[in-house]
């Protein structure tokens, strides 16, 4: 049973952790943060990574209680007032629910994909910096039973909070690992027998006419320039049809829908 402390002023060092919660000022800081009931049950019940503390509006306890029974004794757990909840958090958090994370250890690229089945869907993500289209990818990965994800170097921090939020927990359950500066993911994973196919407006190949291989990874560029053409070269370019006047979708609803083809699509 985890142990329950009463927070009462918003100065307590035991909430520093907690103050001013939001994007801009999480930079730099250790662990991450999980907000919300749905979140928070993925972080205790399903992750690889452990909650350090958990901070609830007096009002949300009652129901977290079944929930907060499976954490670790050593794992305190704050409760407080909404308004110093409020105070501490730098606006009024309505869900009454944070915790502080700290991050398992990544697996190696190779560890991760040398890891996988022999039918795997794997998802790499080059330059994206925007935190709403990785959680939104995260999400999709999860959805449609993608095995991992890569990032490249440029790419955002999936455990960023609104990361984290966006995905519904995703980035917490779904595999991930982020490459180093200047690794080669089409090399790397031809080098595990993947197939690469890159998504790009232009591509060759229409999407509902792709048979999967049985180990395939896809390749999403970010929103506007989208993947490297270098890339594009090396790979099996695939394109989503659009009606008349847009070429391209949101590069999270473009994992949608391919990830759900390659759910579904027969092999060959």
């Amino acid at each position: 049973m985890p142990t329950y402390v009463p927070l009462t002023d918003p100065d307590d060092a035991r909430a520093v952790p907690y103050r001013e919660v939001r994007e801009r000022d999480l930079a730099g800081r250790d662990g991450f943060m999980a907000e919300g009931e749905v979140v928070l049950e993925k972080l205790i019940r399903l992750s690889t990574h452990r909650p350090a503390s958990v901070l609830i509006a007096e009002k949300r306890r009652a129901r977290l209680e079944p929930l907060l029974a499976e954490l670790p004794d050593e794992v305190p757990v704050y409760v407080a007032a909404q308004p110093v909840l409020d105070a501490v958090a730098g606006f009024h958090l309505h869900r009454g629910i944070l915790a502080v994370g700290e991050r398992a250890p990544p697996p190696s690229p190779d560890d991760l994909l040398a890891g996988l089945p022999a039918r795997a869907t794997v998802v790499v993500l080059c330059g994206l910096a925007n935190h709403d289209n990785v959680g939104g990818v995260f999400r999709n990965a999860a959805a449609f039973g993608a095995d991992a994800v890569l990032l490249d170097a440029t790419s955002c921090d999936p455990l960023y909070r609104k990361a984290i939020r966006v995905s519904v927990g995703a980035t917490l359950l779904v595999p991930w690992t982020r490459l180093a500066p200047g690794v080669d993911p089409v090399a790397l994973l031809a080098a595990h027998g993947f197939e690469t196919i890159a998504l790009s407006p232009s591509g060759e190949t229409v999407l509902s006419q792709l048979r999967r291989p049985a180990k395939v990874a896809a390749l999403f560029g970010t929103e506007g320039p989208g993947l490297p053409a270098e890339v594009l070269a090396r790979t099996r370019s695939v394109r989503i049809p659009m009606a008349g006047g847009f070429d391209s979708l949101n590069v999270a609803a473009t994992s949608a829908v391919v990830l759900h083809h390659l759910a579904f699509a027969a092999e060959g």
